[in-house]
């Protein structure tokens, strides 16, 4: 099958027509043309009635061509339908899915068997919710590809999938309150089929405020992915099977703090916690991504506990930075690689 992209952007175009955000602001006007295909120059989507030897699965997202390939595609505000790994052979050769959206649904493609290393994935309604900067950055991390209008595929297609950046075997995002280091760090994630969340703070029983901070997160997180509450990193670490998210260290030691009674007693066990951790951390089996606070740019604190705990904190930020093939620091929610 020859699939043709005549437009790869949103319903309207990108940039927007009168649109002035600062995302359609650099850019040319009809840059991207709204996404339409068409494929071996007869077949339309949305997928209905086709020639003989095609077949439409998927609930219409889908197209099977005469020789077996298979196309799928997912444009803005469609959903994937239920029963997805029975309406193909295998897998799909190309998969084209608006990606800004939910990025996790690549992630259900990938876990089901649909999606693989030899599957190209190009992303389509492209459209200003990105700025143009973040965008091949981020498909990178998703292992997809922006192509430019008037691109015609092959499916299957023999060019080789664009590398994915990520996730590298150790990531350390940092970051100070509402900075966008937890987004940031959910979203280098999030199209990976297995993930295992690891929470570290409270669950939020008796504090209201702090059980809406968990609610949020959670609302935010893939349904497939898996979470583990714990204070004990090294282990989790150690005998993890799939790619790790921690969030976060802040709440981890304060937690370690708390356990050992070190904030006016014995410190001794809490810097054998934070080396139990940083050899881990040197040795992990399968990706992290980390969060943790940027404590050194505030005032100091006023309290011999608070100067404790930034001290603590900020000596253990750097160690894992030291140990880390990636680290960020998020202000603002812009991320600027150290």
């Amino acid at each position: 099958m020859k699939v043709f992209l005549s437009g790869t952007a949103g319903g309207s175009g990108r940039p927007e027509p009168g649109c002035r955000c600062v995302s359609c602001a650099g850019l040319p006007p009809g840059h991207r043309r709204p996404f339409e295909l068409v494929v071996d120059g007869t077949v339309r989507f949305p997928f209905a009635e086709v020639p003989h030897g095609y077949r439409v699965c998927a609930g219409g997202l889908g197209l099977v061509g005469p020789d077996g390939a298979a196309l799928l595609c997912v444009p803005p505000g469609r959903e994937l339908p239920p029963g997805l790994a029975a309406a193909v052979p295998a897998r799909y050769g190309v998969v084209l899915i608006d990606v800004l959206d939910r990025p996790e649904r690549l992630g259900e493609l990938r876990r089901a068997g649909l999606v693989d290393e030899a599957t190209r994935v190009v992303a389509i309604g492209l459209d200003h919710r990105v700025r143009p900067e973040d965008l091949d950055r981020r498909l990178r991390l998703w292992g997809a590809v922006a192509l430019p209008d008037g691109t015609t595929l092959e499916v299957p297609d023999a060019t080789p999938p664009k590398a994915q950046d990520g996730p590298v075997r150790r990531a350390l995002l940092l970051g100070g309150a509402r900075s966008g280091k937890s987004a940031e760090a959910e979203s280098r994630l999030a199209t990976e089929p297995y993930v295992t969340y690891v929470a570290t703070g409270p669950s939020g029983a008796g504090d209201g405020e702090w059980a809406a901070r968990v609610r949020a997160h959670r609302s935010r997180r893939p349904a497939h992915w898996d979470t583990v509450e714990t204070t004990d990193l090294a282990t989790t670490i150690a005998n993890a099977t799939t790619p790790l998210l921690i969030d976060g260290l802040g709440t981890w030691l304060a937690a370690v703090f708390d356990e050992h009674g070190a904030w006016e007693g014995d410190r001794a066990p809490v810097e054998v916690r934070c080396d139990e951790l940083v050899a881990a951390w040197r040795q992990a089996p399968e990706p992290i991504v980390a969060v943790s606070d940027e404590v050194g740019l505030g005032v100091v604190p006023a309290t011999a506990s608070g100067r404790l705990f930034r001290d603590t904190l900020g000596r253990l930020n750097e160690r894992l930075a030291a140990e880390s093939e990636y680290v960020a620091l998020l202000v603002a929610g812009r991320l600027l690689e150290l």
